[in-house]
């Protein structure tokens, strides 16, 4: 059984039709999914949709690319995280590809986060896009060894992924793993370590080969795993059961066992 550790089950194209892509997830094997928030104006609907079955879970945060929307504070998270659904704090970090300027606003945010989390004892969901040091510095700042997390999406290199790894942070891995020129993230995905590792697909968004270029589902998860499983030479079911209990120890879900129900 797999885990999509990271998708957005309530935008557009996805929403509509959320009993298809349940049907297809029990078909491809894909026990649960976690379905990110990334703003506090759409967290209803994100808390719906994870309401719509047991195996589906939520995160409460802002996106570092979100600048026109309420701006949140670590109470309030820590208050918004107290839903039974809601597992992590996040998606939450730092992004400079579209703020090249580094605004200390970002900073600001990414730290109301990382002491919410730790407020509440619920691990992060970490977005970091050409700020890897920056996000690494402020983790260590604030603590965030303290509840864990997971790096979601990761593209850096080993020495991120080390100090992110030494942190105690989880290290998640889309379906950018299956493309052929992302060298960096195939070695980094092979030199993982096991129990450390988890998959998602950050569906709509990111579908592997063979589905690339073409709106993703938690369904794909699956060519996530077999391509890491082909890196490392290990069974499929090796990587599945090990992404899978990684979600499980991380996030705490509760009640695997109904996944499958």
């Amino acid at each position: 059984m797999l885990v999509d550790s990271h998708c957005h089950l309530d935008f557009p194209g996805l929403s509509e039709r959320l009993p298809e892509v349940l049907a297809t997830m029990r078909e491809a094997g894909v026990g649960a999914a976690m379905t990110i928030g990334v703003n506090l104006e759409d967290l209803p609907a994100v808390l719906a949709v994870a309401e719509q079955a047991d195996n589906l879970y939520a995160s409460v945060g802002v996106h570092p690319e979100y600048t026109d929307c309420q701006e949140p504070d670590a109470a309030t998270l820590v208050t918004l995280a107290q839903h039974p659904k809601v597992l992590a704090i996040g998606e939450t970090g730092l992004d400079y590809y579209w703020h090249k300027d580094r605004p200390e606003w970002q900073r600001r945010r990414f730290r109301s986060h990382i002491q919410a989390a730790r407020a509440c004892g619920k691990p992060l969901v970490v977005h970091t896009r050409e700020s890897a040091e920056d996000t690494i510095r402020l983790l260590r700042e604030e603590g965030a060894e303290a509840v864990g997390g997971v790096m979601h999406c990761f593209t850096e290199n080993w020495e991120i992924a080390s100090q992110a790894l030494d942190i105690g942070f989880h290290l998640s891995f889309s379906g950018i793993v299956t493309f052929k020129n992302a060298a960096v993230v195939k070695e980094v995905a092979s030199r993982c370590p096991l129990d450390r590792l988890l998959v998602e697909t950050d569906a709509p968004y990111l579908a592997p080969a063979p589905y690339r270029g073409k709106p993703n589902q938690p369904a794909y998860v699956r060519y996530v795993a077999e391509e890491i499983a082909r890196l490392r030479d290990l069974s499929f079911e090796d990587v599945a059961d090990a992404s899978t209990e990684n979600f499980i120890r991380l996030f705490k879900p509760g009640l695997p066992e109904r996944w499958n129900s």
